[in-house]
Order: structure tokens, then C-alpha cells, then sequence
């Protein structure tokens, strides 16, 4: 047996395989993901030096009430663990996109707040985003692909928020 991180038990005794549906299913997400995010960090470092991860805590803040929001709800929102997100953070930070505050209504709460470098910045990067994710995954899909791809995601990502 071997466990995992939370709650996971496998046996190795009595593993169930993927079948080679399942297995196609798996490697096509597995694959074309990797080489999306690979041409997504390609064109965002080539155009503001930002990783992944930094443009969408950008893009998160850009869309938050008064362009901020506290550490910890942007953590979840951007999936990234909370050292990940001071990390990130602290680099953004850094560059003057972003911005600490104290939370008025508790002390003890931190905010990320969007810069106006930030929101220009921000501004400049996301229009060769969206022209990367238009060309290698949105507009090679049809509109019945993209609500399956919708619905099959949203399943995905509602068990595994239900399991943190």
C-alpha cells in the first residue's frame, strides 16, 4: 500500500487500470496542458519577464473589488499554497505591480493590491495571452467542444476542491 498526501490509500494488489479510453483521455489532458502552459510562460516571460502563475494573480487582483483582495482568498483563487502565493508575491512586489496593505476591517489581514504599473502591465500582456489561448486551445475547438470541455472541468475541479 502506498499513502499519499490527505486522505489516499492505494493498493498495489488490486490497482484499476485505465482502460485505453480512459488512457487516451488521460495522456491528451496530460499533454496538450503541459504544452499549453510551456507556449503560455514562452510568450508572458518574452513580453513582461512574469511566470504563469504572477500574470494570474494579476489577472485575479485586476478583477477584485478595488483591485485587491486578501492573501489568503487570493491563494485559493489562483490555486497556489500560501508560501507559494507570498513567493510569487514578493517578486511582483518587487517589480511594482503589486502591493501589500493591512486589511482595515483586521489587523491581522494582509491585501495584495493591484498597482497602476500592475494594471498597465496587466493591460500590455493580455493580448498576446488571450492570442496564445485562442490559437493552441479556443479556437480549435467548436462551440459543443468547448461547453463538453467546460462541463467535464468543472466536475473535475468540483471533486477536487470538495476533497481539500
Amino acid at each position: 500500500m502506498f499513502k499519499f498526501e490527505r486522505q489516499y490509500t492505494v493498493s498495489v494488489t488490486d490497482p484499476r487500470w485505465l482502460d485505453t479510453t480512459e488512457m487516451a483521455a488521460w495522456r491528451a489532458f496530460l499533454f496538450t496542458s503541459h504544452l499549453l502552459e510551456r507556449r503560455i510562460e514562452e510568450q508572458l516571460k518574452a513580453v513582461a519577464g512574469l511566470t504563469h502563475p504572477q500574470y494570474e494573480i494579476l489577472v485575479v487582483l485586476s478583477e477584485a473589488p478595488g483591485q485587491q483582495m486578501r492573501m489568503t482568498e487570493l491563494a485559493r483563487d489562483v490555486v497556489v499554497s500560501k508560501s507559494g502565493l507570498t513567493y510569487q508575491v514578493n517578486r511582483l512586489e518587487k517589480a511594482g505591480l503589486v502591493e501589500r496593505a493591512t486589511c482595515p476591517s483586521d489587523e491581522r489581514g494582509v491585501l495584495a493590491v493591484l498597482t497602476e504599473r500592475g494594471r498597465r502591465c496587466l493591460e500590455r500582456v493580455a493580448p498576446g495571452h488571450v492570442e496564445v489561448v485562442r490559437a493552441y486551445l479556443i479556437d480549435r475547438l467548436s462551440r459543443d467542444e468547448l461547453h463538453a470541455m467546460t462541463s467535464a472541468m468543472r466536475k473535475t475541479e468540483e471533486g477536487l476542491r470538495s476533497s481539500v
